[in-house]
């Protein structure tokens, strides 16, 4: 159950500083930082051999029937890829707590709320193994990082917040179209509605079909980067979130598009990955020197 405690504990920490702050405005701050310190302890053992999974390749593992008439599995596990990751996000997580120690004086417990959730969210993202749990988690990272630009952030929040909103919904949807073909796409192969990922990686497509299923999910994935020419969300989103946005933006959410591109599109379309390698890569050299040219200017 570990795995649904990390984010479990996340989620609850959220609500409880919402409510403690009406009581006092340091107990939303010792209430989060407490949890995300508990859930860095939970990843830590699973990093020096606590993990329970019999697999033969997931550290630990958790999957229940979630919505079987629609072939939906509560699907958590966690390798050495997505527990890195998991880390990452937890100490990061603290760093976003004490960096919004004294910064934040205004509606402090739902702040804390919020910043618990997207870390939930993020969390999710990095464990999930169905991809409607993944969708999930995807877009609970949207909502609450929205609220921490627009009610947070400095002068131009409402801008820079909208902004991020449209980019990422909008390329949310898309990928959300993309897993919904690869899902007929595995029923009409195989007969078995399903959304989880070791089921799916068996799926046998056309070229032209993996190609565009591929298409969304990179362009979401591409997004969260922000790869160049859909990067433009991202300075005024940077530059405008308070401290603790800045944190989770540039140490998590954007690792969760190449987490994306690793985990889902790689081992998913393989094919349609190869043959599309030369214009990524292309995209990337163009993002580099993009980067570069901005930095020195």
């Amino acid at each position: 159950m570990i795995l649904i405690a990390l984010i479990g504990i996340l989620l609850a920490a959220g609500v409880l500083a919402w409510l403690s702050s009406r009581q006092s405005t340091e107990l939303p701050r010792w209430i989060s930082l407490i949890a995300v310190v508990v859930d860095l302890i939970l990843a830590a053992r699973m990093w020096f051999g606590g993990g329970s999974s019999r697999s033969n390749v997931w550290f630990d593992e958790v999957n229940y029937n979630w919505i079987p008439g629609f072939g939906v599995h509560f699907h958590l596990a966690v390798d050495g890829l997505s527990l890195l990751m998991l880390l990452l996000t937890l100490l990061l997580g603290i760093m976003a707590v004490l960096a919004s120690w004294t910064e934040i004086r205004e509606r402090v417990g739902f702040f804390h709320f919020n910043l618990m959730w997207v870390l939930a969210g993020i969390a999710g993202v990095f464990l999930a193994l169905d991809l409607f749990l993944f969708y999930f988690a995807w877009e609970l990272m949207l909502i609450p990082m929205y609220f921490l630009i627009i009610l947070w952030g400095h002068e131009r929040r409402i801008y820079a917040a909208m902004k991020f909103f449209l980019f990422t919904q909008l390329s949310g949807l898309l990928m959300l179209i993309a897993i919904l073909a690869l899902y007929f796409a595995h029923y009409q192969a195989t007969g078995i509605f399903t959304f989880d990922y070791s089921e799916l990686l068996s799926t046998t497509l056309s070229p032209a079909a993996e190609l565009w299923i591929m298409l969304g999910f990179f362009v979401a994935f591409a997004v969260k980067l922000p790869a160049v020419p859909l990067h433009t969300w991202l300075p005024d989103a940077h530059t405008e979130a308070p401290t603790a946005g800045s944190v989770i933006l540039a140490g998590l959410l954007l690792k969760t598009g190449a987490y994306g591109l690793m985990r889902f599109v790689l081992p998913l379309f393989p094919d349609a990955a190869q043959s599309f390698a030369p214009v990524a890569m292309v995209l990337a050299a163009v993002g580099i020197v993009y980067g570069a040219v901005m930095a020195f200017s």
